[in-house]
């Protein structure tokens, strides 16, 4: 008989897996990684946020080998348009008949993990296209809808320090991924290491260990997870605190904050929780879980002031603030 505790060792055995495989070729970014995998058992989307040569695309492109999954990547431009990245009709005539008809042509969305590289490249139109497909699963061409295949798993890139001809995604648009992940830069253990495996003449090979019915299993899993009733009011407590309209919102926060997170960020709290307590071997949601994922799920969603900016204030130091200010949970809300 198959138990929840057998379930949860089979999840970390295929977890630890994972991560081995994508090991070989990553060096360091143990949280970036773990935040990944999160974001992808969670049913979510991730931008990856890090200046160039961070291995952001290899990062993912290593994942995608792993997990057994098609894969494609997008090198996001200025002239990209929107069916470059859904389809686009054309027509086509039978030359025995003469008779012409529309083939609609499947674009590089029409996979399992998408790789937009530097999403901030190109116009908002072609943004927009991409996030919509991401938000509702499906493409609508000629007034039929064509699902994307599951699991669906974006990972957009986007590089923090050029701005100039780029265009930066509104808020509402980033709204749509699940977590913001910031990759910093290595060690100098972790770069002589990066230098000695990457500057030979062998290249470290990736076996894949899990594929697309594995994968949706764990999803499901995550989503089985069960949330006591006081973390769910924490959860929602952490999320009104960020707006600075809201009662419960913190002296700094109404000071610093323009605009806060809307309900959404709730549920990526609850839905990276229950990730990161399964990759942790547990099968019950703590307090450690939420304020594990708050930042990746905030920090995207907290839109700081000019006084914040003139003063050094980023989101992520507004989210320390509200971690000491809103108070655990009590027990039997």
């Amino acid at each position: 008989m198959v138990t929840a505790e057998t379930e949860v060792e089979t999840l970390l055995a295929d977890a630890g897996r994972l991560r081995a495989q994508v090991q070989r070729r990553i060096v360091g970014q143990q949280q970036v990684l773990e935040e990944v995998m999160m974001c992808l058992l969670a049913g979510g989307h991730a931008l990856l946020v890090g200046v160039p040569g961070l291995a952001k695309t290899l990062l993912v492109r290593t994942l995608a080998e792993a997990l057994e999954l098609e894969f494609r990547r997008v090198q996001f431009t200025p002239d990209l348009m929107p069916g470059d990245i859904t389809g686009t009709e054309v027509i086509e005539e039978d030359r025995t008949t003469g008779r012409r008809a529309a083939r609609f042509i499947r674009g590089p969305i029409f996979t399992q993990v998408l790789l937009a590289d530097e999403i901030n490249r190109t116009p908002p139109k072609t943004q927009a296209a991409l996030l919509e497909a991401m938000q509702e699963g499906r493409v609508t061409v000629g007034g039929e809808d064509l699902m994307l295949p599951r699991p669906f798993f974006v990972l957009a890139t986007q590089n923090p320090v050029e701005q100039e001809g780029t265009y930066p995604l509104p808020e509402a648009q980033l709204d749509r991924f699940m977590f913001d992940i910031r990759l910093d830069y290595p060690s100098e253990d972790e770069e002589v290491m990066i230098l000695r495996s990457t500057t030979g003449v062998q290249d470290a090979e990736v076996q894949p260990v899990l594929d697309a019915e594995r994968v949706l299993t764990l999803q499901r899993w995550v989503r089985e997870v069960p949330v006591a009733d006081n973390l769910f009011a924490y959860a929602a407590a952490l999320v009104r605190a960020t707006r600075p309209g809201n009662p419960t919102a913190p002296e700094d926060v109404r000071r610093w904050v323009r605009w806060g997170a809307g309900p959404r960020a709730g549920q990526a709290l609850i839905l990276g929780a229950k990730a990161n307590a399964l990759l942790a071997g547990s099968f019950h949601v703590s307090l450690d879980d939420i304020r594990r994922v708050a930042a990746p799920v905030l920090r995207h969603r907290v839109l700081v002031n000019f006084h914040a900016e003139a003063e050094g204030i980023s989101p992520d130091r507004v989210i320390a603030t509200l971690m000491d200010a809103v108070a655990p949970p009590r027990s039997g809300l």
